[in-house]
């Protein structure tokens, strides 16, 4: 399985910014699929996950209500469309799955996109 994340880039903050992961070598569908970020510094998050049908989701406190995950198992491809955005929201962000039901720290994960950079400038 490999994963290709997508989307990043420079915004302002309060604007709005939607990052996708697409899956190839395998079906998005035996997988739960999350977002996880990393600052300069820091130890790399839980952002947000969703188990394989999508019906359920999990979000870290810091974003709730702004972020929302979602995913085109038809596709293969699941997203992380962000509102509201933050100075503190910059970071690289990973796309990761996992066979496990879900997942909300990294080690729970199997496989992992190569990161792309969101920067919020204030």
């Amino acid at each position: 399985v490999q994963l290709q994340a997508s989307g990043g880039g420079l915004v302002q903050e309060g604007d709005s910014l939607t990052l996708s992961c697409t899956l190839s070598g395998g079906t998005l569908s035996s997988y739960a699929a999350g977002w996880f970020r990393q600052a300069p510094g820091k130890e790399r998050e839980f952002v947000a996950a969703t188990i394989w049908s999508g019906v359920r989701k999990y979000y870290a406190d810091s974003v709730k209500g702004r972020f929302a995950i979602s995913r085109d198992n038809g596709k293969n491809t699941h997203h992380l469309q962000m509102t509201s955005l933050k100075p503190e929201d910059t970071a690289v962000y990973y796309c990761a799955t996992t066979s496990h039901p879900y997942g909300l720290g990294p080690q729970d994960y199997n496989s992992w996109g190569q990161g792309t950079q969101v920067t919020v400038s204030s």
